[in-house]
């Protein structure tokens, strides 16, 4: 794995990430109460879970990320 550095003020490679991490944060985490580190944890994962596996996205052709990325393995 090699570090993607990119200069100041542009900080492009960090875009894909914030993004989701906003989605996750929306739609998971604002107004909820965890009692434990643990309950955190175990609520991102399964969003992520989610995110991959079921959770349809209009940018890539209303698919899943799973199905997309086997489309693309496939071609």
């Amino acid at each position: 794995m090699v570090q993607s550095m990119s200069r100041v003020g542009r900080c492009i490679d960090n875009g894909p990430m914030e993004g989701f991490w906003g989605i996750l944060k929306r739609e998971c985490y604002y107004g909820k109460r965890f009692n434990s580190k643990q309950s955190l944890v175990q609520t991102i994962e399964g969003y992520i879970r989610y995110y991959n596996i079921r959770r349809v996205q209009r940018n890539l052709g209303v698919l899943t990320p799973v199905e997309k990325h086997a489309l693309a393995m496939a071609a």
